[in-house]
């Protein structure tokens, strides 16, 4: 008996219709940056930008807004700030991807790598992505944590520690 039919049995719900969203990891980490100038403040810190008038050069973004993103990833712990001073200049902060955010970058890459297949100018993709140390091509693929390669069609969703059901009220 898989996991899903043993919740179902003892509840007698749909287990996939009928489960608690509300503690959905995807939905709470698209809170964070699942918003188009969150993820392209983080393609423009991996591509080597820090700071403010940098990113609104490049990106145009509304400074409003583009401050009110830099500071959520501040707050979230995916960007810190440095203190920088250029001669002649007051000092400024720059935005520096911390740990937390270097774990975003599989998750850029596999944007990234899917507008390179399915979005990308006729021409080809706008920017590679290199192995600095050998200039291989850098693509992301899922493994199990024992390090098997999985391929999509190999990957089962089943209930979780902190799984539960709907309340049926």
């Amino acid at each position: 008996m898989d996991a899903w039919t043993e919740v179902l049995e003892n509840t007698g719900m749909d287990p996939l219709l009928d489960r608690d969203t509300s503690n959905c990891s995807i939905a709470r980490t698209l809170e964070i940056v699942g918003e188009k100038w969150t993820i392209l403040i983080l393609r423009e810190v991996w591509y080597g930008s820090s700071r403010f008038g940098d990113f609104e050069r490049v990106l145009g973004c509304p400074r409003n807004l583009l401050a009110t993103r830099l500071r959520m990833l501040v707050e979230e712990g995916i960007l810190a700030t440095e203190t920088y001073k250029e001669p002649g200049s007051r000092s400024r902060p720059k935005y520096v991807i911390t740990p937390k955010g270097m774990d975003l970058v599989p998750a850029v890459m596999g944007l990234l790598q899917w507008g390179d297949r399915y979005r990308a100018d006729p021409e080809g993709p706008a920017v590679l992505a290199r192995h600095r140390e050998c200039g291989g091509r850098v693509d992301v693929r899922i493994s199990c944590e024992r390090g098997h390669p999985v391929p999509t069609q190999d990957i089962e969703s089943v209930p979780g520690p902190a799984f539960r059901m709907r309340s049926s009220e």
